[in-house]
Formats: structure tokens, sequence, C-alpha cells
């Protein structure tokens, strides 16, 4: 894929922010009545509402005016394989955590991010009901509602001791074998947005996340960004670096973390993947 001319991606930020809070209006808007929703294709596991369609048409329309020569991928627009031939383009979930927004819970976000040769390089995702709106751009930092992130870094041992006293999150099944091989993890409640949950890595509040595989590039695009930019480290497992904007847009079971956490992270639950099979 080739970039056809040069962008200043500091200069998308701005009018991104602005872009993804008029998003968050609207969805705030629409959640003090009742929520008009279903699930889609055949199982009962991936619940849209009439909020996600709305919000997903809004930034199309937006976004699309921002930057008209990109791309588009999002959880609620019909995949167009077109999109693997542009060098640049948006990576969009309208409503991340859809189940718990539905539910009423505040831990759900709106998550855009602008990717270039297969890596985020401008980000913005937003916690519409706690007023949390994070920004990241690849080479110039993070930020949490304007104040500059930077993960908690583990200080002293590595290996499976450097996860004491760790707050960490993730699959419920997951989080409870990787107790058992680090005793004196603090477990973390669940978080409905998967970007989020990253997210919260980045400012310190949790200090390890995990993700099942098959999580999609909208789930993972501006968290990655946010992560990375805030001095920490999501990979898989395996440590491979996620790339985006692939034909089939799913990925390996992944974690989140500063670097030495991240890697005692790794070697845990790669030994109970090797394990389990």
């Amino acid at each position: 894929m080739r970039v056809s001319d040069a962008l200043d991606h500091a200069a998308v930020v701005a009018p991104l922010a602005e872009i993804v809070r008029e998003a968050g209006a609207i969805a705030l808007a629409a959640i003090r009545n009742p929520i008009r929703s279903w699930y889609k294709g055949k199982g009962q596991d991936s619940p849209v509402s009439e909020i996600d369609l709305a919000v997903d048409r809004l930034l199309k329309q937006r976004l699309g005016a921002l930057l008209p020569d990109c791309g588009w991928l999002s959880e609620e627009t019909e995949d167009d394989p077109a999109r693997l031939g542009c060098g640049r383009l948006w990576v969009v979930d309208p409503i991340d955590g859809t189940r718990g927004m539905i539910a009423g819970k505040p831990d759900w976000t709106i998550s855009v991010a602008l990717v270039e040769h297969d890596r985020p390089v401008v980000a913005a995702l937003l916690a519409p009901v706690t007023d949390e709106m994070f920004l990241a751009v690849a080479g110039r930092g993070a930020s949490r509602n304007g104040v500059a992130m930077t993960v908690a870094a583990a200080a002293g041992p590595t290996g499976a001791a450097a996860l004491a006293g760790a707050r960490v999150a993730g699959p419920p099944r997951l989080l409870e074998r990787v107790s058992a091989a680090a005793p004196g993890l603090v477990l973390e409640p669940k978080v409905h947005s998967l970007a989020l949950r990253f997210a919260r890595v980045a400012y310190g509040r949790i200090h390890v996340a995990f993700a099942s595989r098959d999580s999609h590039d909208w789930d993972l695009a501006a968290a990655d960004l946010l992560v990375h930019e805030a001095g920490g480290t999501l990979t898989t497992i395996a440590g491979e670096t996620i790339r985006y904007n692939r034909p089939v847009p799913t990925h390996e079971a992944l974690v989140a973390a500063d670097p030495v956490r991240h890697r005692a992270a790794c070697e845990i639950a790669a030994t109970l993947a090797r394990t389990s099979r």
C-alpha cells in the first residue's frame, strides 16, 4: 500500500476530537430513552443498537469530509474490499461496549483511529458517560482530557514476580489461570469496552490487560496507539506487532502493559496456551 501524499497527523487531532465529541453527544442524548437493539448474525453474542448505527452514519459522513481520500472500516458498515488498496483509512467502532451501554453501564466508548501502512497514526477514544477523551498522535504522545499519559512502570524484579500486586483485566477464565500461575494479582472488574480496557493501561489505572483471540481492528486500533504513545506495549501473546487493514481484520490473543510486565504476562500466557493444547 502507498500513501499518495504526506499528512500532518497532528493537524487532524483537533477536528477529529470535535467530530467524536459530536458523536458522543448524540449517543448520550439517545441513552436517555429506551434503546432499540437486536443481535447480529445467528448467535446471541453480538448486540447492535440504533445508537451504534446513528453514530456510525455520523462518523462516516464527518470523517469522510475531513479526509475524503481515506478508506473506511467500521464494525457497523458492510466491509468493502476496496479498503485493502487504501494506504490510509479510518478504523471505527461507533460504540465499543454496546452490551454495557444497553445495560446502563458507563464503560462504553466511541473509538476512531487513522491507520497508515497497517499501523495507527492518530487516535481518539471517547467515554461519553465519564467524559474521558483519549487522544494520541504517532511519535507525539497520548493524553487523557488534555493531560499526558504514561503507563505505570513495574519496579524491581522481572519475570512472574514483576506481576505481584498488579491490577489485571481481561477474560475471567484467562485471569483465573494467570492468577494461579502468578499469585498476588489484583483482578479488575469487567470493562465492557475493550478499547477502554487497554486505554486504562495507558494511564496506569490498570497494569496489565488481556484480550481473547478474534478481537477486530475496530476494537483495537485507537487503543493500540494510546498504549504505545504512553510508553506501553500491546502485542499478541507471541510478542507480534498488530497489523491493521488485512483481508481478515481479526487478531490472536493480546496483552498490553508496561514493557517489564508485558514480557512477564506474555511468558505466562504463552505457557498456559501450550499446556492447554
